[in-house]
């Protein structure tokens, strides 16, 4: 069975980022998400690079082992597939991986921090309008995100929390926030306690 009809019909999260390091707080949002959204899968999008960061994460190779260490999961998979696919924004990424993968239904994941700026990604629109989107809120960062550029642009797509369960199957535009207890960990305070060195 090749890899594209395996996945046929299946509803699968992507959660992308450098993961610089990963650490329990990812392993926390990604099972809340298949939980909330209703998702068989999750797939960490582990990027070559940040293009919004001007430093450079640790090596792709490091990264993914550590980020394979931490989330232990049936139904999630660690991919390098940026990497492979040679894509450096998100808008290509989802390209890309509906052109390989159809008859996927694929639901973009993010933390409320990157809502209040998505609107400085490259073509977000375009990801708005490619595939839903679910958002989940982290502390001190809900205000800020619900009166983001996108939150307003399509508030007329936006599910209720109480909805969250239906979003996988949406026609996008559609998005989803959804307030989860989160854990107070970061890659950043990570690597500033010297836990992960570049």
């Amino acid at each position: 069975m090749s890899a594209a009809s395996r996945y046929r019909k299946v509803t699968i999260g992507l959660l992308g980022g450098s993961f610089d390091p990963a650490h329990g707080g990812h392993v926390h949002i990604t099972l809340e998400a298949m939980k909330r959204f209703g998702l068989d899968r999750v797939w960490w999008l582990v990027s070559p690079g940040n293009p919004l960061k001007a430093q450079g994460p640790a090596a792709l190779d490091r990264r993914m082992a550590a980020a394979r260490q931490v989330m232990r999961h049936p139904r999630v998979e660690v991919s390098d597939f940026e990497a492979r696919a040679g894509t450096r924004y998100t808008a290509e990424t989802l390209r890309a991986l509906q052109a390989a993968h159809p008859g996927v239904r694929f639901v973009w994941l993010m933390g409320a921090d990157n809502l209040a700026q998505f609107h400085l990604w490259r073509d977000w629109q375009e990801i708005m309008e490619r595939v839903p989107v679910g958002v989940l809120a982290r502390p001190g960062d809900r205000v800020e995100a619900r009166t983001a550029k996108a939150a307003q642009v399509y508030r007329h797509a936006r599910l209720r929390a109480s909805q969250s369960h239906l979003l996988a199957q949406a026609e996008a535009p559609a998005w989803c926030f959804v307030n989860v207890p989160m854990l107070d960990v970061s890659s950043s305070d990570i690597r500033a306690r010297g836990g992960w060195v570049r």
